[in-house]
């Protein structure tokens, strides 16, 4: 199905390669360099995606993390990277599409902006807002592992973080928007040198995580339900609810002890 797909690239790392892709795979690309150009590009509701990769000043470090303080507060060069697919048209929604072109933005993403020039300087903000299905959350898991070994937050073989993520992308997706496709998971991740924080939200009515049985007690040995949340309690250094239940933070600080420069 042809698409109509927004790019905006503050410096041009990413929008010039796209286009040419994504042009020849039968969608229409329309490119802006800025996001102050954006109000002046009536219709910005007709784009099915919309994909952003700008520079984000120091000071706006707090308003990417909800009103939070930084954790890394030396860090000066943020990279700020969102694919929305709010405004994806779900009828005859067709997964395998989505898959496709947001599994060659994440491939172009890595390959000409994502390398290690100035990586220990780098703070990245992440945003997905993608429909509720699982292969989509598998193309986003992977890319934030990457972007996190990167960083050297963690390392793939003495974590079990992609564990952690994967039960909460598969919670949010199964148990809160029941695989309905109209409904968005949103995730957003901050990771520097020190840490990475992670929130998945999605539209679901939420849950009461206190409620869950305890996967601990004799009782429930041979219950799933609980096991995945206590995952993510025993894997993260900090985890976080909110009062509805379909918002779960998580945070997982550098795992090794060498100093930071």
């Amino acid at each position: 199905m042809h698409r109509r797909i927004l790019i905006i690239d503050d410096r041009d790392d990413l929008a010039t390669a796209l286009e040419e892709v994504l042009t020849g795979m039968g969608h229409s690309v329309a490119l802006l360099e800025t996001r102050n150009d954006a109000p002046n590009l009536a219709g910005l509701e007709r784009f099915d995606l919309v994909i952003t990769d700008l520079d984000v000043e120091a000071s706006q470090i707090q308003t990417l993390n909800g009103g939070k303080e930084s954790h890394d507060p030396a860090s000066e060069h943020i990279k700020a990277f969102k694919v929305s697919a709010a405004n994806f048209r779900c009828d005859k929604f067709d997964e395998t599409e989505l898959k496709e072109i947001v599994a060659t933005v994440l491939d172009h993403k890595i390959r000409h902006v994502d390398n290690a020039d100035g990586v220990q300087d780098l703070h990245e903000h992440i945003e997905f807002e993608v429909p509720s299905a699982l292969s989509l959350m598998h193309i986003v898991l992977e890319y934030l592992m990457k972007r996190v070994e990167k960083l050297g937050v963690v390392k793939s073989e003495q974590s079990n973080l992609f564990v952690a993520l994967d039960e909460a992308f598969v919670n949010a997706v199964k148990h809160g928007n029941k695989f309905d496709v109209s409904k968005l998971v949103r995730i957003t991740a901050d990771v520097s040198k020190l840490e990475a924080r992670f929130t998945i939200e999605d539209q679901g009515e939420g849950f009461d995580v206190n409620a869950i049985p305890d996967p601990l007690d004799p009782e429930n040995l041979f219950k799933t339900s609980g096991r995945g949340v206590l995952f993510i309690y025993n894997i993260m250094d900090e985890v976080k609810y909110n009062e509805r239940g379909n918002r779960l933070t998580m945070i997982k600080k550098r795992t090794d002890h060498e100093p930071v420069a």
